[in-house]
């Protein structure tokens, strides 16, 4: 864990230059209209070229599968450093992109280039749910919170300078990616590489409804040597998180914390090196910093413009009743954990307090955590379980033996039937292999969480491990916004 977390810090300098890198030149030359406004000039459809008209100043994908490919001046050399905009407008459910790097041809998805995800809304669809949002570098760098609205303008700014690659949605950075500086070893097939081509518009199929307009595009100068910085450093997980992240696995730590003095931006700026999405939450609850539900709208504003799902990380057993419903509800997830709760004396107490713990019968003990966890799941309104499993110090070495199959089918049970999703914790490295196979076989959801303590984010070596040993898929993660929420459910 020590190697691939030095790695991490190591490359944060290397990735605040390479996001400056990324930056477009302030005296760069001028910029290109791709579009007219008026006609298609310029531009050729494959498939089913009628899927492809123009109304009212913008460019209309409706109609079957194609892709308008940019064969205009400048696509025939290629663009290979550049900035392009464009305005985007999509109907609820539909599922679009920009394609980039790309070259004409007359049917298929296009087998080159990298495409830039639109998928504000789109629904499942043949067993199939795509959670890469709108802004992702599709299948390397994913985005899985909805940051634009349907029925709404936004406007989409890719910057390409290799080995960098910047997407922004309206004013908000949504990727920074640093291509490897070689292959990824294991990684098949192998990863895509930047190089040059044109343009090219998805229209993903008859549902997708999407409008473009004011597409326009500036060539940018190619980094001097030395300018991008070291190559991107890889560690032994690298080809597993390109594999998932092909394969729509959500990679979203969901359980992290602005704490030790780390910033919202440098949280973002680990997690991408990573390819990891973030979910940030804020400790509510008796002594935390949030009591009540005046406090909750400051944090709340701080992260509203950011790409990162917000948690409210619900303290102590008391918490249900100093948040009002409509408190929680502003929250795109809430979690909590059975470590804070009132023992059989009457006193509080917090597992992760050795002074506070005291234990005489082992087996009573757990006896009544696990009767402490039950009901938390039963009758707390939260989407997550955190922290799953955790046992204090005193007797975490006999964890394999003190946590049963009946103990541990009692909190899957209540689990699967309120539908709270169990977290694998990178942290502490629970809960078991057993307990997530016997998990995963009732149905439930899983997710991943590092739950750091100061301004390491940790890493996800044990997810990963998890993972790989389950064969878990998209269908066992549990994401904030593709599934229905406890608040909403228990309305």
């Amino acid at each position: 864990m020590r190697t691939i977390c030095s790695l991490i810090l190591v490359c944060l300098a290397m990735l605040s230059q390479g996001a400056r890198a990324a930056q477009a030149p302030a005296d760069t030359a001028a910029w290109t209209t791709l579009f007219d406004g008026r006609s298609l000039a310029g531009w050729k459809a494959s498939d089913s070229p009628g899927t492809f008209t123009v109304r009212d100043g913008a460019i209309a994908c409706d109609g079957p599968r194609s892709h308008l490919y940019y064969v205009g001046p400048g696509a025939e050399a290629g663009f290979t450093n550049f900035e392009l905009r464009a305005e985007v407008r999509t109907q609820p459910g539909a599922n679009s992109g920009i394609y980039f790097h790309t070259a004409w041809q007359d049917t298929g998805w296009p087998a080159r280039g990298f495409e830039i995800q639109i998928n504000n809304t789109q629904p499942a669809h043949d067993g199939y749910l795509e959670l890469k949002k709108t802004g992702s570098l599709y299948g390397i760098q994913n985005v899985y919170k909805q940051l634009a609205r349907d029925s709404e303008w936004f406007t989409m700014t890719v910057t390409v300078r290799a080995p960098f690659v910047q997407v922004r949605l309206n004013d908000t950075t949504v990727v920074e990616y640093r291509e490897p500086a070689g292959p990824v070893p294991g990684l098949e097939p192998p990863l895509l590489r930047l190089g040059a081509g044109t343009f090219a518009l998805q229209c993903h199929d008859p549902g997708s409804k999407v409008s473009f307009r004011h597409l326009q595009v500036r060539p940018l100068p190619a980094l001097a040597p030395g300018e991008a910085g070291a190559p991107r450093e890889l560690d032994g997980r690298a080809a597993q998180r390109f594999r998932l992240a092909r394969d729509n696995f959500p990679l979203i730590d969901l359980h992290a914390h602005l704490k030790g003095g780390l910033t919202i931006d440098g949280a973002l700026r680990r997690a991408r090196e990573s390819q990891i999405a973030l979910g940030v939450a804020v400790n509510c609850g008796k002594g935390f910093p949030i009591e009540n539900d005046a406090g909750i709208e400051p944090f709340l504003a701080d992260l509203r413009s950011e790409p990162v799902f917000v948690a409210m990380q619900a303290e102590g057993r008391e918490w249900v009743t100093l948040f009002s419903r409509e408190a929680r509800a502003r929250f795109d997830y809430v979690f909590t954990d059975g470590m804070t709760f009132t023992d059989h004396r009457g006193r509080r107490t917090r597992l992760w307090m050795k002074d506070e713990v005291q234990i005489d019968d082992e087996q009573a003990f757990m006896e009544r955590l696990v009767g402490v966890i039950a009901g938390i799941l039963e009758r707390e309104p939260i989407d997550v379980y955190v922290n799953p499993t955790f046992l204090p110090e005193v007797i975490a070495a006999k964890y394999d033996a003190l946590w049963t199959d009946a103990r541990m089918a009692r909190v899957i049970d209540a689990a699967a039937r309120q539908r709270v999703a169990i977290e694998i914790n990178n942290r502490y490295r629970i809960p078991s292999e057993t307990f997530l196979r016997k998990a995963r076989a009732a149905g439930v959801k899983l997710t991943c969480g590092t739950n750091n303590a100061g301004s390491d984010l940790g890493d996800w070596s044990y997810c990963l491990e998890m993972q790989q040993a389950l064969g878990l898929t998209w269908k066992d993660m549990w994401v904030p916004g593709s599934q229905p929420r406890r608040v909403d459910r228990d309305r």
